[in-house]
């Protein structure tokens, strides 16, 4: 069979069973398996494929049937120009969570620094945060101790070992040396509003980093709170957060000492992240 049927059977298929990205998945999965980038997919339309690539073509494009996101598919999602490894214990890193990045790369260019991130997942924000800044190493805690074999994964990937540490621990049992930034991305999705994510999202995708308690806030709380003695004063605090939780979010950190640098809006005007600094 060759290429360019290939593909457009599959957006077809993707098509009738309401994938709205049906032609673009069906070419970065097949990309993918095929180990080429899409251009070539593109210029080489009558090029046979190999029965077995068929054969995990088929397998994939069911997954994709089913909502499974394509980067769980795939095995990576580029972040900040890097690919990173995922899987289904930590969250498909979000573009707006690159708007964090380049605010403290300004922040911290050329210092050297000690960083902690909260919630580390694919470790996305804290090795991308240790590649843009030479000078920094950092460490990465998270709930999930599959999520952490995945950061170190990623790590390794990077070259970033000598300068990251990645643990599997609860935020209220961890303690150590002081830092100079603390980054998280925390759950911050109401227990009710779960239900109403998108099904890629809320079948796939590990829910105890999603779901924010009864308000959403529970974890932000925890991360506010614990972070009064892991950040030396005078340290930043960048968080992320969810849809109109600024003004709460805003008010916590004030009445723990926190003073607003700035905030960051995401493409639909909502407030994304806070970057704030320990007085």
């Amino acid at each position: 069979m060759i290429l360019e049927h290939t593909i457009r059977q599959a957006s077809k298929t993707l098509k009738k069973n309401n994938i709205e990205s049906h032609q673009l998945d069906a070419e970065v999965i097949l990309s993918n398996i095929m180990g080429v980038t899409r251009e070539f997919l593109m210029v080489n339309s009558d090029f046979g494929i190999a029965k077995d690539v068929i054969q995990k073509y088929l397998i994939a494009i069911e997954r994709r049937i089913k909502n499974e996101p394509v980067a769980y598919i795939t095995g990576k999602k580029e972040f900040w120009s890097h690919d990173f490894i995922v899987n289904h214990n930590t969250l498909v890193p979000r573009p707006e969570t690159e708007l964090l990045i380049y605010k403290l790369i300004n922040l911290y260019k050329n210092k050297k620094i000690n960083i902690l991130d909260i919630g580390t997942g694919s470790g996305c924000i804290l090795l991308t945060l240790l590649k843009e800044l030479k000078l920094a190493k950092g460490t990465g805690i998270d709930i999930l101790p599959k999520a952490i074999a995945t950061a170190i994964s990623n790590a390794k990937k990077m070259k970033l070992l000598s300068r990251s540490k990645f643990k599997a621990v609860d935020l209220e049992n961890f303690n150590a040396t002081k830092c100079d930034l603390i980054v998280s991305n925390p759950p911050y999705i109401s227990f009710k509003d779960l239900k109403n994510l998108s099904k890629d999202i809320r079948n796939f995708e590990p829910l105890v980093a999603l779901n924010g308690g009864n308000d959403g806030l529970d974890i932000i709380k925890k991360v506010i709170y614990k972070s009064d003695c892991l950040l030396k004063k005078g340290g930043t605090l960048a968080i992320e957060i969810g849809n109109n939780q600024y003004s709460k979010v805003t008010n916590l950190l004030k009445y723990n000492g926190y003073r607003e640098i700035s905030k960051e809006f995401d493409y639909n005007n909502n407030v994304r992240c806070i970057i704030t600094t320990k007085m």
